[in-house]
Protein backbone atom coordinates (compact mmCIF):
# COMPACT_ATOMS: atom_id res chain seq x y z
CA UNK A 1 0.00 0.00 0.00
CA UNK A 2 2.88 2.67 0.51
CA UNK A 3 5.41 3.18 -2.21
CA UNK A 4 9.02 2.95 -1.93
CA UNK A 5 10.21 6.26 -0.67
CA UNK A 6 13.26 5.68 -3.04
CA UNK A 7 11.37 5.46 -5.69
CA UNK A 8 11.51 8.80 -8.02
CA UNK A 9 7.59 9.06 -6.49
CA UNK A 10 9.68 9.24 -3.15
CA UNK A 11 11.85 12.19 -4.50
CA UNK A 12 9.13 13.73 -5.70
CA UNK A 13 7.21 13.75 -2.73
CA UNK A 14 10.18 14.83 -0.83
CA UNK A 15 10.41 17.54 -3.16
CA UNK A 16 7.37 18.85 -2.82
CA UNK A 17 6.97 19.45 0.75
CA UNK A 18 10.69 20.97 0.87
CA UNK A 19 8.77 23.66 -1.25
CA UNK A 20 6.30 24.59 1.01
CA UNK A 21 7.55 27.28 3.77
CA UNK A 22 7.15 26.00 6.96
CA UNK A 23 7.30 29.08 9.19
CA UNK A 24 4.77 31.61 10.55
CA UNK A 25 3.82 34.78 8.24
CA UNK A 26 3.76 37.66 10.12
CA UNK A 27 3.65 41.12 8.64
CA UNK A 28 4.60 39.97 4.99
CA UNK A 29 7.73 38.25 6.88
CA UNK A 30 8.22 34.26 7.42
CA UNK A 31 9.52 33.84 10.79
CA UNK A 32 10.32 31.15 13.22
CA UNK A 33 7.58 31.20 16.36
CA UNK A 34 9.12 32.54 19.31
CA UNK A 35 11.09 30.30 21.16
CA UNK A 36 11.70 28.10 17.67
CA UNK A 37 9.15 25.23 18.67
CA UNK A 38 7.71 23.26 15.63
CA UNK A 39 4.98 20.48 15.71
CA UNK A 40 5.19 17.27 13.22
CA UNK A 41 2.65 17.25 10.35
CA UNK A 42 2.11 13.39 9.49
CA UNK A 43 1.27 11.77 6.53
CA UNK A 44 -2.10 9.47 7.54
CA UNK A 45 -1.80 6.80 4.78
CA UNK A 46 1.95 5.91 6.60
CA UNK A 47 1.67 6.93 9.91
CA UNK A 48 5.18 8.75 9.46
CA UNK A 49 6.40 12.52 9.56
CA UNK A 50 6.55 14.49 6.07
CA UNK A 51 8.08 17.36 8.67
CA UNK A 52 7.98 19.93 11.29
CA UNK A 53 6.50 23.44 11.21
CA UNK A 54 6.51 26.45 13.13
CA UNK A 55 4.18 26.22 16.40
CA UNK A 56 3.07 29.38 17.25
CA UNK A 57 2.62 31.07 20.41
CA UNK A 58 -0.12 33.52 22.14
CA UNK A 59 2.58 36.29 21.68
CA UNK A 60 2.89 35.36 18.02
CA UNK A 61 -0.85 35.22 17.41
CA UNK A 62 -0.90 38.59 19.11
CA UNK A 63 1.72 39.94 16.49
CA UNK A 64 -0.19 38.83 13.77
CA UNK A 65 -3.26 40.00 14.90
CA UNK A 66 -0.89 43.49 15.20
CA UNK A 67 0.07 43.27 11.44
CA UNK A 68 -3.90 42.58 10.68
CA UNK A 69 -4.69 45.56 12.34
CA UNK A 70 -2.38 48.01 11.22
CA UNK A 71 -2.37 47.18 7.34
CA UNK A 72 -6.38 47.82 7.56
CA UNK A 73 -6.81 51.02 6.64
CA UNK A 74 -4.30 51.51 3.82
CA UNK A 75 -6.02 48.33 2.40
CA UNK A 76 -9.47 49.18 3.00
CA UNK A 77 -8.74 52.05 1.09
CA UNK A 78 -6.95 50.16 -2.00
CA UNK A 79 -9.29 50.47 -5.27
CA UNK A 80 -11.47 47.25 -5.35
CA UNK A 81 -9.97 46.59 -8.99
CA UNK A 82 -6.74 46.32 -7.94
CA UNK A 83 -7.53 43.91 -5.01
CA UNK A 84 -9.67 41.97 -7.77
CA UNK A 85 -6.43 41.58 -9.81
CA UNK A 86 -4.34 40.27 -6.88
CA UNK A 87 -6.95 37.50 -6.95
CA UNK A 88 -7.40 36.74 -10.87
CA UNK A 89 -3.31 36.20 -10.61
CA UNK A 90 -3.70 33.80 -7.84
CA UNK A 91 -6.61 32.06 -9.07
CA UNK A 92 -4.25 31.49 -12.16
CA UNK A 93 -1.06 30.53 -9.89
CA UNK A 94 -3.22 27.84 -8.51
CA UNK A 95 -3.96 26.66 -11.64
CA UNK A 96 -0.20 26.79 -13.53
CA UNK A 97 0.72 24.81 -10.24
CA UNK A 98 -2.19 22.34 -9.99
CA UNK A 99 0.02 19.27 -9.88
CA UNK A 100 2.65 20.14 -6.76
CA UNK A 101 -0.15 21.69 -4.66
CA UNK A 102 -2.31 18.38 -5.19
CA UNK A 103 0.57 16.55 -4.13
CA UNK A 104 1.20 18.33 -0.90
CA UNK A 105 -2.79 18.06 -0.28
CA UNK A 106 -2.51 14.50 -0.65
CA UNK A 107 0.62 14.06 1.23
CA UNK A 108 -0.34 16.10 4.47
CA UNK A 109 -4.41 15.14 4.18
CA UNK A 110 -4.57 11.58 2.44
CA UNK A 111 -6.95 12.32 -0.30
CA UNK A 112 -6.48 10.78 -3.42
CA UNK A 113 -4.52 12.67 -6.40
CA UNK A 114 -6.92 13.02 -8.42
CA UNK A 115 -9.55 14.52 -5.67
CA UNK A 116 -6.59 16.73 -4.51
CA UNK A 117 -6.05 18.11 -8.11
CA UNK A 118 -9.99 18.60 -8.22
CA UNK A 119 -10.06 20.36 -4.78
CA UNK A 120 -7.40 22.90 -6.02
CA UNK A 121 -9.18 23.49 -9.55
CA UNK A 122 -12.39 24.62 -7.09
CA UNK A 123 -10.23 26.14 -4.56
CA UNK A 124 -9.38 28.54 -7.82
CA UNK A 125 -12.47 29.14 -8.66
CA UNK A 126 -13.43 30.98 -5.23
CA UNK A 127 -10.80 33.23 -6.19
CA UNK A 128 -12.01 34.22 -9.55
CA UNK A 129 -15.52 34.57 -8.21
CA UNK A 130 -14.74 37.09 -5.67
CA UNK A 131 -11.99 38.83 -8.06
CA UNK A 132 -15.17 39.21 -9.71
CA UNK A 133 -17.41 40.59 -6.97
CA UNK A 134 -15.16 42.77 -5.68
CA UNK A 135 -16.20 45.77 -8.13
CA UNK A 136 -19.87 44.73 -7.26
CA UNK A 137 -20.02 45.67 -3.85
CA UNK A 138 -23.22 47.96 -4.20
CA UNK A 139 -24.47 50.95 -2.24
CA UNK A 140 -27.56 52.91 -2.17
CA UNK A 141 -29.27 56.62 -2.46
CA UNK A 142 -32.97 57.75 -1.46
CA UNK A 143 -34.74 60.86 -0.60
CA UNK A 144 -36.10 60.53 2.79
CA UNK A 145 -40.03 61.14 3.13
CA UNK A 146 -39.76 64.05 4.10
CA UNK A 147 -37.82 65.38 1.11
CA UNK A 148 -35.35 66.76 4.41
CA UNK A 149 -32.28 64.48 3.36
CA UNK A 150 -30.96 61.88 1.47
CA UNK A 151 -30.15 58.82 2.74
CA UNK A 152 -26.81 57.56 1.45
CA UNK A 153 -26.05 53.08 2.23
CA UNK A 154 -22.58 52.66 2.20
CA UNK A 155 -20.87 49.24 2.52
CA UNK A 156 -17.30 49.33 4.34
CA UNK A 157 -14.92 45.94 5.26
CA UNK A 158 -15.83 44.33 8.43
CA UNK A 159 -11.98 45.21 9.37
CA UNK A 160 -9.47 42.26 10.68
CA UNK A 161 -10.56 39.17 10.24
CA UNK A 162 -9.80 35.54 11.75
CA UNK A 163 -10.53 32.79 10.26
CA UNK A 164 -9.88 29.39 10.81
CA UNK A 165 -10.13 26.11 8.16
CA UNK A 166 -10.55 22.29 9.00
CA UNK A 167 -8.09 19.61 7.65
CA UNK A 168 -10.55 18.05 5.32
CA UNK A 169 -10.75 20.39 2.67
CA UNK A 170 -6.98 22.13 3.66
CA UNK A 171 -7.29 25.02 0.25
CA UNK A 172 -10.62 25.13 -0.81
CA UNK A 173 -11.52 25.84 2.57
CA UNK A 174 -8.58 28.96 2.92
CA UNK A 175 -9.97 30.41 -0.45
CA UNK A 176 -13.39 29.97 0.14
CA UNK A 177 -12.74 32.91 3.36
CA UNK A 178 -9.75 34.62 2.04
CA UNK A 179 -11.23 35.24 -1.41
CA UNK A 180 -14.32 37.27 0.39
CA UNK A 181 -12.20 38.84 2.76
CA UNK A 182 -9.42 40.18 0.18
CA UNK A 183 -12.01 41.35 -2.35
CA UNK A 184 -14.08 43.39 0.66
CA UNK A 185 -11.05 44.79 1.51
CA UNK A 186 -10.56 42.93 5.04
CA UNK A 187 -7.09 41.91 6.53
CA UNK A 188 -6.51 38.65 7.65
CA UNK A 189 -5.24 36.21 11.03
CA UNK A 190 -5.61 32.44 9.73
CA UNK A 191 -4.88 29.81 11.56
CA UNK A 192 -4.99 26.42 9.50
CA UNK A 193 -5.72 22.99 10.78
CA UNK A 194 -2.85 21.45 12.56
CA UNK A 195 -3.04 17.82 10.23
CA UNK A 196 -3.09 19.87 7.31
CA UNK A 197 -0.85 23.55 7.55
CA UNK A 198 1.16 22.97 4.38
CA UNK A 199 -1.82 23.74 1.80
CA UNK A 200 -2.32 26.58 3.60
CA UNK A 201 1.34 27.84 4.12
CA UNK A 202 1.51 27.36 0.02
CA UNK A 203 -1.31 29.18 -0.80
CA UNK A 204 -0.02 32.00 1.72
CA UNK A 205 3.52 32.11 -0.73
CA UNK A 206 1.07 32.08 -3.97
CA UNK A 207 -0.82 35.35 -2.97
CA UNK A 208 2.41 37.13 -1.42
CA UNK A 209 3.48 36.27 -4.63
CA UNK A 210 0.27 37.50 -7.02
CA UNK A 211 0.90 41.27 -5.22
CA UNK A 212 -0.91 40.77 -1.99
CA UNK A 213 0.60 43.86 0.14
CA UNK A 214 2.33 43.16 3.39
CA UNK A 215 0.24 42.25 6.94
CA UNK A 216 -3.22 41.69 4.76
CA UNK A 217 -2.63 38.01 5.08
CA UNK A 218 -1.34 36.37 8.36
CA UNK A 219 -1.03 32.48 8.90
CA UNK A 220 -0.27 31.10 12.15
CA UNK A 221 0.40 27.15 12.32
CA UNK A 222 -0.05 25.90 15.71
CA UNK A 223 -0.60 22.68 17.57
CA UNK A 224 -2.74 24.52 20.63
CA UNK A 225 -5.21 26.68 18.86
CA UNK A 226 -6.96 27.54 22.15
CA UNK A 227 -4.15 29.25 23.51
CA UNK A 228 -3.16 30.43 20.52
CA UNK A 229 -6.14 31.79 19.43
CA UNK A 230 -8.28 32.89 22.85
CA UNK A 231 -6.64 36.09 23.00
CA UNK A 232 -7.08 37.34 19.83
CA UNK A 233 -10.81 36.38 20.36
CA UNK A 234 -11.07 38.76 23.07
CA UNK A 235 -9.14 40.88 21.04
CA UNK A 236 -10.79 44.39 20.32
CA UNK A 237 -8.99 44.94 17.37
CA UNK A 238 -10.22 42.03 15.48
CA UNK A 239 -14.00 42.14 14.49
CA UNK A 240 -14.95 38.85 12.73
CA UNK A 241 -14.24 35.51 13.80
CA UNK A 242 -14.86 32.78 10.27
CA UNK A 243 -14.75 29.09 11.58
CA UNK A 244 -15.09 25.82 10.13
CA UNK A 245 -15.63 22.48 11.92
CA UNK A 246 -17.54 21.02 14.33
CA UNK A 247 -20.28 22.00 15.60
CA UNK A 248 -18.85 21.48 19.44
CA UNK A 249 -15.73 23.45 18.61
CA UNK A 250 -18.50 26.28 17.24
CA UNK A 251 -20.49 26.54 20.47
CA UNK A 252 -16.84 27.85 22.32
CA UNK A 253 -16.02 29.96 19.80
CA UNK A 254 -19.53 31.14 19.87
CA UNK A 255 -19.21 31.97 23.56
CA UNK A 256 -16.01 33.55 23.02
CA UNK A 257 -17.05 36.32 20.09
CA UNK A 258 -19.99 37.33 22.60
CA UNK A 259 -18.02 38.89 24.92
CA UNK A 260 -16.79 41.50 22.14
CA UNK A 261 -20.00 40.85 20.29
CA UNK A 262 -17.78 39.85 17.48
CA UNK A 263 -19.59 39.15 13.50
CA UNK A 264 -19.27 35.46 13.02
CA UNK A 265 -19.60 32.98 10.40
CA UNK A 266 -19.72 29.21 11.11
CA UNK A 267 -19.70 26.57 9.05
CA UNK A 268 -20.40 23.03 11.53
CA UNK A 269 -21.16 19.69 11.68
CA UNK A 270 -23.40 17.93 9.47
CA UNK A 271 -25.70 14.52 8.97
CA UNK A 272 -26.91 14.68 5.55
CA UNK A 273 -29.78 12.59 4.68
CA UNK A 274 -30.22 10.82 1.22
CA UNK A 275 -33.47 10.03 0.06
CA UNK A 276 -34.50 7.94 -2.88
CA UNK A 277 -38.18 7.76 -3.48
CA UNK A 278 -39.52 4.35 -5.83
CA UNK A 279 -40.09 6.31 -8.66
CA UNK A 280 -36.15 7.56 -8.98
CA UNK A 281 -33.92 6.87 -11.48
CA UNK A 282 -31.43 4.05 -9.24
CA UNK A 283 -29.09 4.02 -11.66
CA UNK A 284 -28.29 7.99 -11.50
CA UNK A 285 -29.32 7.79 -7.06
CA UNK A 286 -26.45 5.16 -7.44
CA UNK A 287 -24.27 7.39 -8.87
CA UNK A 288 -25.26 10.05 -6.81
CA UNK A 289 -24.90 8.25 -3.58
CA UNK A 290 -20.96 7.19 -4.73
CA UNK A 291 -19.76 10.96 -4.64
CA UNK A 292 -22.10 12.29 -1.50
CA UNK A 293 -20.82 10.14 0.30
CA UNK A 294 -17.31 8.92 -1.13
CA UNK A 295 -16.00 11.98 -2.11
CA UNK A 296 -12.96 12.97 0.04
CA UNK A 297 -13.54 9.51 1.81
CA UNK A 298 -16.43 10.69 3.18
CA UNK A 299 -15.02 13.17 5.76
CA UNK A 300 -16.71 15.77 4.06
CA UNK A 301 -19.34 18.16 6.01
CA UNK A 302 -21.60 17.37 3.26
CA UNK A 303 -21.30 13.65 2.96
CA UNK A 304 -24.55 11.61 3.02
CA UNK A 305 -25.04 10.08 6.14
CA UNK A 306 -28.13 8.33 6.19
CA UNK A 307 -29.63 7.23 3.32
CA UNK A 308 -33.23 6.61 3.87
CA UNK A 309 -34.36 4.27 0.79
CA UNK A 310 -37.98 3.49 -0.33
CA UNK A 311 -38.87 -0.05 0.62
CA UNK A 312 -39.69 -0.97 -2.59
CA UNK A 313 -35.87 -0.04 -4.22
CA UNK A 314 -33.79 -0.53 -0.98
CA UNK A 315 -32.55 -3.69 -1.55
CA UNK A 316 -31.67 -3.52 -5.22
CA UNK A 317 -30.26 0.42 -4.27
CA UNK A 318 -28.22 -0.98 -1.08
CA UNK A 319 -26.81 -3.89 -3.35
CA UNK A 320 -25.83 -1.85 -6.57
CA UNK A 321 -24.05 0.96 -3.68
CA UNK A 322 -22.48 -2.14 -2.29
CA UNK A 323 -21.11 -3.19 -5.86
CA UNK A 324 -19.87 0.22 -6.55
CA UNK A 325 -18.03 0.78 -3.05
CA UNK A 326 -16.25 -2.75 -2.73
CA UNK A 327 -14.50 -2.22 -6.45
CA UNK A 328 -13.09 1.16 -5.26
CA UNK A 329 -9.19 0.84 -5.23
CA UNK A 330 -8.08 1.33 -1.51
CA UNK A 331 -4.19 2.60 -1.25
CA UNK A 332 -1.62 5.54 -0.57
CA UNK A 333 -3.40 8.53 -1.98
CA UNK A 334 -0.08 8.91 -4.64
CA UNK A 335 -0.52 5.87 -6.41
CA UNK A 336 -2.00 5.68 -9.26
CA UNK A 337 -5.50 3.94 -9.87
CA UNK A 338 -6.37 4.97 -5.68
CA UNK A 339 -9.85 5.68 -5.03
CA UNK A 340 -10.42 5.26 -1.66
CA UNK A 341 -7.46 6.99 0.77
CA UNK A 342 -6.67 6.86 4.75
CA UNK A 343 -8.74 8.52 7.15
CA UNK A 344 -7.11 11.58 8.55
CA UNK A 345 -5.33 9.58 11.89
CA UNK A 346 -6.20 7.33 14.01
CA UNK A 347 -8.78 8.85 16.14
CA UNK A 348 -10.72 9.40 13.14
CA UNK A 349 -11.08 5.56 12.20
CA UNK A 350 -11.43 4.95 16.22
CA UNK A 351 -14.34 6.68 15.93
CA UNK A 352 -15.53 5.35 12.43
CA UNK A 353 -15.08 1.96 13.54
CA UNK A 354 -16.95 2.37 16.94
CA UNK A 355 -20.53 3.48 15.05
CA UNK A 356 -20.47 0.67 12.41
CA UNK A 357 -19.66 -1.68 16.13
CA UNK A 358 -22.46 -0.08 17.68
CA UNK A 359 -24.36 -0.22 14.35
CA UNK A 360 -24.21 -3.65 14.26
CA UNK A 361 -25.09 -4.27 17.48
CA UNK A 362 -28.38 -2.76 17.17
CA UNK A 363 -29.24 -5.68 14.35
CA UNK A 364 -27.52 -3.81 11.42
CA UNK A 365 -26.20 -6.28 8.76
CA UNK A 366 -23.14 -5.20 6.69
CA UNK A 367 -22.95 -5.89 2.78
CA UNK A 368 -19.41 -5.05 2.43
CA UNK A 369 -16.96 -3.83 5.14
CA UNK A 370 -17.33 -3.31 8.66
CA UNK A 371 -13.55 -2.99 9.73
CA UNK A 372 -10.49 -1.08 9.77
CA UNK A 373 -7.45 -1.88 7.36
CA UNK A 374 -4.37 -3.19 9.18
CA UNK A 375 -1.03 -2.04 8.30
CA UNK A 376 0.51 1.21 8.11
CA UNK A 377 -1.85 4.48 7.99
CA UNK A 378 -5.10 4.87 8.41
CA UNK A 379 -7.67 3.33 6.29
CA UNK A 380 -11.04 1.93 6.73
CA UNK A 381 -13.31 -0.58 4.35
CA UNK A 382 -15.91 1.30 2.12
CA UNK A 383 -18.74 0.00 4.41
CA UNK A 384 -22.81 -0.45 3.20
CA UNK A 385 -24.90 -1.88 6.06
CA UNK A 386 -28.53 -2.41 6.12
CA UNK A 387 -31.57 -2.65 8.63
CA UNK A 388 -29.81 0.06 10.31
CA UNK A 389 -32.11 1.27 13.38
CA UNK A 390 -32.99 4.54 14.60
CA UNK A 391 -31.48 4.08 17.81
CA UNK A 392 -27.91 3.59 16.14
CA UNK A 393 -25.71 6.00 16.72
CA UNK A 394 -24.63 6.76 13.56
CA UNK A 395 -28.35 8.11 12.45
CA UNK A 396 -27.64 10.92 15.07
CA UNK A 397 -23.55 11.43 14.68
CA UNK A 398 -21.66 12.54 12.13
CA UNK A 399 -19.75 9.56 10.85
CA UNK A 400 -16.87 11.20 8.48
CA UNK A 401 -15.65 8.43 6.76
CA UNK A 402 -16.76 5.72 4.04
CA UNK A 403 -19.68 4.12 5.67
CA UNK A 404 -23.31 4.37 4.29
CA UNK A 405 -26.32 3.17 6.52
CA UNK A 406 -29.19 2.29 4.50
CA UNK A 407 -32.56 2.56 6.40
CA UNK A 408 -36.54 2.07 4.50
CA UNK A 409 -38.95 4.23 4.63
CA UNK A 410 -42.62 3.74 3.02
CA UNK A 411 -44.51 7.15 2.80
CA UNK A 412 -43.57 10.48 1.64
CA UNK A 413 -44.15 12.36 5.10
CA UNK A 414 -42.09 9.31 6.99
CA UNK A 415 -38.72 10.09 4.81
CA UNK A 416 -39.16 13.68 5.86
CA UNK A 417 -39.57 13.25 9.76
CA UNK A 418 -36.66 11.02 9.83
CA UNK A 419 -34.61 13.51 7.64
CA UNK A 420 -35.39 16.23 9.89
CA UNK A 421 -35.30 14.25 13.10
CA UNK A 422 -31.75 15.71 13.90
CA UNK A 423 -29.77 18.92 15.54
CA UNK A 424 -28.38 19.57 12.03
CA UNK A 425 -29.71 20.85 8.93
CA UNK A 426 -26.06 21.39 6.19
CA UNK A 427 -27.43 19.78 3.23
CA UNK A 428 -30.00 16.82 2.34
CA UNK A 429 -30.07 14.65 -1.39
CA UNK A 430 -33.71 13.72 -2.82
CA UNK A 431 -33.98 11.66 -5.59
CA UNK A 432 -37.40 11.53 -7.71
CA UNK A 433 -38.25 11.30 -11.28
CA UNK A 434 -41.45 13.22 -9.84
CA UNK A 435 -40.37 17.38 -10.40
CA UNK A 436 -43.59 18.27 -7.92
CA UNK A 437 -42.39 15.68 -5.88
CA UNK A 438 -38.72 17.13 -5.54
CA UNK A 439 -39.86 20.71 -4.94
CA UNK A 440 -42.36 19.65 -2.35
CA UNK A 441 -39.79 17.75 -0.19
CA UNK A 442 -36.71 19.95 -1.26
CA UNK A 443 -39.20 22.80 0.39
CA UNK A 444 -40.25 20.62 3.58
CA UNK A 445 -36.11 19.35 4.75
CA UNK A 446 -34.66 21.49 7.22
CA UNK A 447 -31.77 22.47 5.41
CA UNK A 448 -29.90 25.39 4.15
CA UNK A 449 -29.16 23.29 1.18
CA UNK A 450 -30.57 20.29 -1.67
CA UNK A 451 -29.59 18.46 -3.59
CA UNK A 452 -32.48 17.24 -6.12
CA UNK A 453 -31.25 14.57 -8.37
CA UNK A 454 -27.50 15.72 -7.74
CA UNK A 455 -24.82 14.67 -5.49
CA UNK A 456 -22.68 17.25 -4.66
CA UNK A 457 -24.59 20.89 -4.26
CA UNK A 458 -20.74 22.73 -3.63
CA UNK A 459 -20.08 25.73 -6.18
CA UNK A 460 -17.88 28.99 -5.79
CA UNK A 461 -20.97 30.79 -7.37
CA UNK A 462 -23.87 29.73 -4.67
CA UNK A 463 -24.20 30.38 -1.02
CA UNK A 464 -22.15 27.78 0.87
CA UNK A 465 -24.33 26.98 4.78
CA UNK A 466 -26.88 25.50 7.24
CA UNK A 467 -29.19 25.61 9.59
CA UNK A 468 -30.18 24.57 13.11
CA UNK A 469 -26.55 23.53 14.65
CA UNK A 470 -24.84 23.50 11.57
CA UNK A 471 -23.55 27.31 11.15
CA UNK A 472 -24.25 30.85 10.61
CA UNK A 473 -24.22 32.61 7.52
CA UNK A 474 -23.21 31.58 3.93
CA UNK A 475 -19.74 31.24 2.08
CA UNK A 476 -19.67 31.64 -1.44
CA UNK A 477 -22.25 32.88 -3.96
CA UNK A 478 -23.17 36.64 -3.81
CA UNK A 479 -24.12 36.08 -0.42
CA UNK A 480 -20.17 35.47 0.89
CA UNK A 481 -19.04 38.87 0.73
CA UNK A 482 -21.74 40.43 2.95
CA UNK A 483 -20.33 38.35 5.52
CA UNK A 484 -17.24 40.37 5.20
CA UNK A 485 -19.17 44.04 5.11
CA UNK A 486 -20.54 46.14 7.24
CA UNK A 487 -23.70 48.89 6.06
CA UNK A 488 -23.10 51.99 7.20
CA UNK A 489 -26.29 54.36 6.47
CA UNK A 490 -25.16 58.57 6.14
CA UNK A 491 -28.38 60.79 6.64
CA UNK A 492 -27.57 64.08 4.98
CA UNK A 493 -29.03 67.28 5.33
CA UNK A 494 -30.26 69.26 1.91
CA UNK A 495 -31.96 72.06 3.53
Amino acid sequence: MSADPHSEGGTDERAAIAAVPKHLLIGGEWRDATGGATFEVEDPSTGESLCRVADATPEDGLAALTAAADAQRAWAAHPPRARGEILSRAYQMLLDRQDELALVMTLEMGKPLPDARAEIAYAAEFFRWFAEEAVRIEGGYAVSPDGQSRFIIHRQPVGPCLLITPWNFPMAMGTRKIGPAVAAGCTMVVKPAPETPLSMLALAAILQEAGLPEGVLNVITTNHAAEVMGPLIRDQRSRKLSFTGSTAVGRLLLEQCAATIKRTSMELGGNAPFIVFEDADLDAAVDGALIAKMRNIGEACTAANRFYVHAQVADEFSRRLADRMSAMRIGRGVEEGVQVGPLINAEARAKVQGLVDDALAHGAKALIGGSAISGPGYFYQPTVLTQVPAQARMSREEIFGPVAPVMTFEQEEEAIAAANDTEFGLVSYVYTRDLARGIRVSEALESGMVGLNRGMVSTPAAPFGGVKQSGIGREGGRLGIEEFLEVKYINVAVS
